[in-house]
């Protein structure tokens, strides 16, 4: 039964990793993932808005094959999810049973937003959540340890402390969500009585040290930067207007429709009865056996211990945007660690019928790999669109009418239009950087251009919006200097912008265009316009 099951484990990641391959091979790079890829061009200690382990994951495909496309900057994250997906499986089979962690596994694969933001998007999610889920391994291997030499509620604390203090600091360096973890695994030995010695052990303190090390680089470059990046982050979390319950609910009906909802509803009524259950357990005063008694809070201690590692996260963003916008990945860590709980509720159901069980992860697996590869059909062969050559049915949607998929970026037709455009390969040697409006058509560019020019590329963003480009040049370094602006066909209408420009350059004229087609039709356009001579440096709100 074990060799079976671990075959299924086997076949369930080498199946996940194809699939998620062949979206990162056709999908066009999202925005925020093309700015990734230009902290790779960056390296640098740490960033504005993220750590630094971003940058090394991004850019591993990059360094390993001399390619820039969407397919290497995600391979970071197609070779840091699979490493997850094991750790999730080996933590549920420390817990519960390999039966437990191949229905865990089943579920975290099939799982829609944990394949695209944790296994398949170029992200700070990518190595967060592998460093997570080590952090997880490793506590579940440290507190639980179910042996002669350790029985049940006779813990004592071992060097396994000062590894898991590295490993959550390296989920900081990944990304902020990181110190929550250690919060939840602070909360979790303070409220259990056993692992309270945990603070008296030198093991402990050896490993705070360890982990003050392990984030140095973060705190290295926010002492230089005046701690820029917990301000910013921690403005995120500052109410700005007044509080709305029905938000909070659209957040938790969201957070369900990216989960699916065949997964998502589950797992909130496994994590809330769960919780209520440990409540109630605290006001019990029925008296038991003390074998049994120990026994029993050995079994719910592991139960505390995943929801002191989910609920602050779950329970925390979900609050927050009862105030402001949540995106639904930020919340999600801390479902990862609640689907050990559902894994072992699909043990007991799997046990009452095995059959409807897999039907329950079959159809789930079936009915997102289904629309995931629909959308991803129409994002680059326009499907939907009307008109396309690979129109179903005529089509059904103008390009213009479908903002969300049209604004993704085919980088390689940008190149060939940059390759093959006389004026522009001449414009690109007579000019001394690139700018454009948004940061994130920043990254677009850079990906865009290699490895046609390797030319400075920043932003000069009329709301000061300009994130890791404000540390990556001086406000006055290109006084005097030529420049090409380059945008899409959203914004070449705002006068605003253009006033602006005109205003900073001694002469400011669109030289070219490269249309993108989507379906034999253009659905989009990048312009392209010679700034000659900066006059004065462009504003910026923080930054060298």
């Amino acid at each position: 039964m074990a060799k079976k099951t671990n075959k299924l484990a086997v076949n369930l990641l080498l199946g996940g990793l194809l699939f998620r391959s062949f979206i990162a091979f056709w999908l066009y790079p999202s925005f925020d993932e093309a700015y990734y890829y230009v902290y790779s061009l960056h390296l640098d200690w740490s960033y504005f808005d993220h750590p630094p382990l971003v940058a090394f994951s991004t850019g591993l495909g990059p360094w390993l094959t001399g390619n820039v496309s969407q397919f290497t900057i995600r391979l970071g994250a197609l070779i840091l999810h699979t490493g997850s997906l094991v750790l999730l499986y080996l933590t549920s089979a420390r817990l519960f049973s390999v039966k437990a962690a191949t229905l865990t596994l089943a579920i975290a694969t099939v799982t829609p937003i944990y394949q695209l933001a944790f296994g398949t998007f170029a992200l700070p999610d990518n190595p967060l959540m592998f460093f997570w889920s080590a952090s997880l391994y490793c506590a579940v291997c440290e507190f639980f340890k179910e042996d002669f030499d350790f029985p049940p509620g006779k813990y004592i604390p071992s060097y396994r402390l000062t590894i898991l203090s590295v490993l959550v600091g390296l989920a900081c360096l990944s990304k902020y969500h990181g110190f929550i973890l250690g919060f939840g695994l602070v909360g979790f030995c303070l409220t259990s009585q056993q692992h309270r010695r945990v603070f008296s052990s030198v093991w402990t303190w050896l490993g705070v040290g360890l982990f003050l090390l392990t984030i140095s680089p973060i705190l290295y470059w926010n002492i230089q930067h005046d701690w820029v990046s917990f301000l910013f982050q921690s403005e995120r979390a500052v109410p700005r207007v007044g509080y709305n319950f029905l938000n909070v609910l659209l957040v938790c009906l969201v957070g369900i429709g990216y989960l699916f909802p065949t997964i998502g509803f589950p797992l909130w009524r496994i994590t809330l009865k769960t919780t209520i259950n440990q409540i109630r357990q605290v006001f019990s005063k029925k008296s038991i056996d003390t074998d049994c008694k120990e026994l029993k809070e050995f079994k719910d201690q592991k139960n505390i211990f995943i929801l002191w590692l989910s609920l602050p996260l779950i329970l925390g963003f979900n609050l927050i945007g009862g105030y402001r916008q949540i995106l639904p990945a930020w919340s999600m860590p801390g479902f990862w660690g609640a689907t050990l709980l559902l894994g072992q509720q699909a043990v007991i159901w799997y046990n009452r019928s095995k059959r409807s069980v897999w039907r329950w992860l079959t159809g789930t697996g079936v009915a997102v790999s289904t629309i995931l590869l629909f959308l991803l059909l129409h994002i680059t062969t326009g499907t939907l669109q009307k008109p396309s050559n690979f129109a179903i049915f005529g089509g059904f949607v103008a390009p213009q009418n479908d903002p969300s998929s049209t604004e993704l970026i085919d980088i390689q037709q940008v190149r060939s239009g940059f390759a093959e455009s006389e004026v522009l390969r001449e414009a690109l040697k007579n000019s001394n950087f690139i700018f454009t409006n948004r940061y994130y058509y920043g990254g677009l560019i850079a990906m865009a251009l290699h490895p046609i020019s390797n030319i400075p590329i920043t932003c000069f963003d009329i709301g000061y919006d300009i994130r890791g480009f404000a540390f990556w040049s001086k406000p006055d370094e290109w006084l005097g200097k030529d420049a090409l602006y380059i945008t899409t066909e959203a914004f070449i209408t705002r006068k605003d912008l253009m006033t602006s420009y005109k205003s900073h350059f001694n002469s400011f004229n669109e030289i070219a265009k490269v249309p993108i087609k989507r379906g034999g039709v253009v659905v989009n356009n990048i312009h392209v316009y010679q700034a000659k001579t900066l006059l004065k440096p462009y504003p910026r709100a923080y930054g060298i």
